[in-house]
């Protein structure tokens, strides 16, 4: 793919900062022992992990939403919190056995698998309303001279290949009747805060796909005047997160057992979240990320509501098309998306965001079969 200088350093500054971070987590780590070699095809283990049982988990709203409500005691394992966010920086991560469980969208573990570190996903997570409040929206620079998709040929435009931004961008060239030979993709991972908006600004490229939050509102503060502007992606979804695991780590029954421990308890806090979304937005925005009350509470609203399923076909579809739409245009082999999934863990994570519902003073939502019955909910 072409580059650039820029992107080459940036790339180089972010790989040696997620370097830093994994030794930092790896070094007090003894080397992981799978103990008993659990199958994948056998039921998950029935009660707790053995005491002593430790996960290094990389998901920090969770881990503040648990701290916050004294949750954190109803884990019955050790935990050990990094922040490692970002698909890159979990891949890291995962390469040097360094984390078990990640948070990312739906490209992360696409990649993973396509450069040898098997995994799989056991817990998913939506937007209900996924078209009006997506991830992303398409940032576009000051002097680009665009004003509609229609114009993106001949552009230079942000792309990372292990991150949902890469499969953005090429799903909005594939819808615009365009092939990545007719841009130019500049390859740069999009895990520092601002790099994808001052690679706009300084006119390193056309186009980037920005966070649809706090991100966008703040480049068009800043640079709308000279000329910035956002357009939305096409309509399809970019709205599927998950966790994720090393294969490895799901062999272990006792790890495999504080994971659907963890599963429950992420689960219950994403629906705590959605019930409590000021309360949500200065716990973990204002207080953690350091935004004024206003965006916080800005960025909690274009997130729209969570939607955690009990039926994960929709989820294997995108993470499907995913997996195609990047295979097709960088020439990665083809992937079954549903052997990515461990369906074991299917009905953990919808159980524990039924109990909660019910707890906030909802009905209990099993019996409802779909993100649009869900829209019910007040």
């Amino acid at each position: 793919m072409p580059s650039t200088r820029f992107g080459a350093a940036v790339i180089a500054s972010v790989a040696i900062t997620a370097a830093a971070a994994i030794a930092v987590i790896a070094g007090p780590r003894k080397a992981d022992v799978v103990v008993g070699g659990l199958p994948f095809d056998a039921p998950l283990p029935a009660g707790a992990p053995p005491a002593g049982t430790t996960l290094v988990i990389g998901d920090p709203t969770t881990q503040h939403v648990l701290e916050h409500n004294g949750w954190i005691k109803d884990l019955p394992f050790q935990v050990k919190w990094a922040k490692i966010t970002g698909g890159p920086a979990v891949t890291e991560a995962f390469h040097a056995k360094a984390l078990d469980v990640g948070s990312v969208a739906d490209m992360p573990p696409i990649h993973a698998t396509w450069i040898g570190i098997p995994i799989k996903i056991i817990a998913v997570r939506q937007r209900l309303d996924p078209l009006n409040h997506p991830i992303y929206e398409l940032g576009i620079g000051p002097h680009s001279g665009i004003r509609t998709l229609a114009e993106l040929r001949g552009k230079r435009i942000a792309f990372s290949p292990g991150q949902v931004q890469g499969e953005v961008v090429l799903r909005t060239l594939q819808a615009e009747g365009l092939t990545a030979k007719d841009v130019t993709l500049v390859e740069l991972p999009s895990t520092g805060g601002d790099l994808y908006t001052n690679a706009l600004a300084g006119g390193v490229v056309d186009v980037a796909p920005i966070g649809a939050g706090t991100q966008v509102k703040r480049y068009l503060e800043k640079y709308g005047g000279d000329g910035a502007q956002v357009l939305p992606h096409p309509p399809f979804r970019d709205d599927l997160g998950v966790l994720y695991v090393r294969q490895e780590t799901l062999r272990d029954p006792a790890k495999a057992a504080a994971l659907k421990a963890y599963v429950a308890l992420w689960a219950r806090a994403a629906e705590w979240a959605r019930a409590h979304p000021d309360e949500f937005a200065d716990l973990y925005y204002v207080k953690d990320q350091g935004l004024s009350q206003a965006d916080a509470r800005y960025v909690v609203s274009a997130g729209g509501e969570p939607d955690i399923p009990r039926d994960w076909t929709a989820a294997v579809g995108m993470e499907q098309t995913a997996a195609d739409v990047m295979s097709h245009q960088t020439g990665r082999p083809p992937l079954a998306a549903e052997s990515l999934f461990d369906r074991r863990f299917t009905s953990v994570a919808a159980d524990a965001a039924d109990a909660e519902w019910a707890k906030e003073g909802g009905a209990p939502a099993a019996h409802l079969a779909s993100a649009d019955a869900k829209r019910s909910r007040p």
